[in-house]
């Protein structure tokens, strides 16, 4: 259908249509303009393209924000076996964290929630609301502008606040996300110019301190908003902890512990001190570490059955013998096994080695619904965290999971436990919007727990966060091929820093293979 002047009426075409069908018709759209002759077009006309295909991108997060609320309103997550918004989206939709967020932070902006008298309320962010509807802003925009807005001390005056968003959703249409922030901290500053709007309810508001996911390397960067009074502390433990010479790893006669500890030697600091090429950071992540160590010493007081206490590692034998290799811990860091040697050397912690060539499964029955010490370090080596599809929640944060559950029947058997975080294991229940679970007695993921959503009839899934290596494991790889379960739970050396005692599970012989191996790189 076309226009007077010849252009393509597509409104008039599509009026009508169910919110379904217009769905289709983008993605047939889609598929039609990944084969459109773009080389057939001028420069010009390359340019106006991107401009009308990023102004529709920035429509649909309008779209994007009214189905988010339609869902949440109605609850209809709960259909698809999830609880939130955010488990149906990184669950069903398999989005990241980050994008997840962004789409809630957008939502909560620009969408027109229920009210409980059944009235839709106006945009939380009025004029960043009508900015998305024209396309003139992206959800990038909006994250910015919401993260100001949140700033913005409460004492300041409501008027003010609006005058504010107003002007942020102008600057948004002709900035990108990086300038309209250095526009937001002008606009706090002229608020809030010496901070005494920003009073300690509105800091404990803002206070955090986030780990990020390890990188290619293993390391972590850390992400934190600290209130006057944590930054003082660590100041304090700084100024002890890091001195220079004090805590170096790289110096075998450097003492732990704090500067001013009783009996330490003056001149035995001096030296270190003199020895210390170390930049200020290292120091301080050395002080950290070496603070950590000592408190995670004094932890031993944690039930019996516990393992938050603790330092748990899981690694194959054949990494083990070759020094090489990636451990698991229970709070779900992996750690080079050159490390986890080095670690043993000082503190020994529990390690969980298993064959990586041979096995047998490990069978520990019990008559009490509470899982033993041993089954817990059992499925720690089998689980290494939550079994539940997409959760990251390490084995430290997992309760043990009857399959099936305990008042249906379910035993405490080694091979009918699962490691679920709290959230996954309330979801595990018989009702409609909750979870089913299986443990597999055959096939590649033979012992291996799987998820569905009760009443679904749809395959069985598993976790594979903490396995990516069998995520090449198939019904087409031969057998002997495949990453057999754990099947040894062992301690390292002959005194443990954090308990004091462990029911031995592994087969005989097993022992001096092991102490052989630990005392070799020990003494290496």
């Amino acid at each position: 259908m076309n226009g007077d002047d010849g252009s393509f009426n597509a409104a008039g075409l599509l009026a009508g249509l169910s919110p379904a069908a217009l769905v289709a018709v983008i993605g047939a759209a889609e598929e039609q303009l990944a084969d459109a002759p773009l080389a057939a077009l001028s420069e010009d006309g390359l340019l106006a393209l991107l401009d009308s295909r990023e102004q529709a991108r920035r429509t649909g997060v309008a779209v994007d924000a009214a189905l988010y609320v339609e869902i949440s309103d109605r609850g209809a997550y709960s259909r698809a076996g999830y609880n939130t918004m955010h488990q149906l989206y990184t669950g069903a939709l398999r989005l990241g964290d980050g994008e997840s967020k962004r789409r809630r932070v957008a939502a909560a902006s620009i969408g027109r929630f229920t009210e409980m008298t059944g009235e839709r309320r106006e945009p939380a962010l009025p004029c960043t609301a009508e900015a998305v509807a024209e396309g003139a802003i992206g959800e990038a925009h909006v994250v910015v502008i919401e993260e100001v807005m949140d700033r913005i001390p409460r004492a300041v005056d409501p008027a003010a606040r609006d005058k504010a968003e107003e002007l942020l959703a102008g600057a948004a249409r002709t900035l990108n996300p990086a300038g309209l922030m250095v526009v937001g901290n002008r606009i706090l500053a002229h608020l809030d110019p010496d901070g005494t709007l920003a009073d300690d309810k509105e800091r404990q508001r803002q206070r955090k301190f986030r780990l990020s996911p390890q990188d290619r390397q293993l390391m972590s960067a850390i992400q934190a908003r600290m209130t006057p009074q944590l930054r003082a502390q660590f100041e304090v433990m700084f100024s002890l902890w890091a001195a220079p010479g004090m805590n170096n790893p790289g110096d075998p006669d450097s003492p732990f512990g704090s500067a001013d500890q009783p009996g330490l030697d003056p001149a035995v600091l001096a030296a270190a001190a003199e020895r210390d090429d170390r930049l200020l950071g290292q120091r301080q992540h050395d002080a950290l570490e070496a603070m950590l160590d000592w408190v995670n010493a004094q932890a031993s007081h944690a039930r019996p059955e516990s393992l938050r206490n603790q330092v748990v590692v899981t690694v194959t034998d054949e990494d083990l013998a070759r020094g090489a290799g990636v451990a698991w811990t229970t709070t779900g860091t992996r750690m080079p096994v050159s490390d986890l040697v080095k670690m043993a050397a000082d503190c020994v912690p529990w390690l969980a080695v298993f064959s990586n060539a041979t096995g047998q499964p490990l069978y520990l029955g019990r008559a009490h619904r509470l899982a033993s010490r041993a089954q817990r370090l059992a499925l720690f080596a089998r689980d290494r965290g939550c079994t539940a599809p997409g959760c990251t929640r390490p084995f430290s944060q997992c309760e043990m999971d009857h399959t099936p559950e305990w008042q249906d029947g379910g035993t405490t058997d080694v091979d009918r436990l699962g490691g679920a975080c709290g959230r996954h294991n309330r979801r595990h229940g018989k009702n409609s919007g909750q979870w089913e679970t299986i443990v597999f007695t055959d096939g590649p993921n033979k012992g291996r727990v799987g998820w569905r959503p009760v009443g679904s009839g749809g395959p069985w899934i598993v976790n594979p966060l903490f396995h990516p290596d069998k995520l090449r494991t198939g019904p087409d790889v031969p057998e002997a091929e495949r990453t057999p379960p754990p099947v040894v739970n062992h301690r390292l050396g002959d005194t443990p820093c954090w308990s004091s005692e462990v029911e031995s599970t592994s087969p005989p012989g097993t022992d001096s293979g092991v102490e052989a191996l630990l005392e070799q790189h020990l003494a290496a």
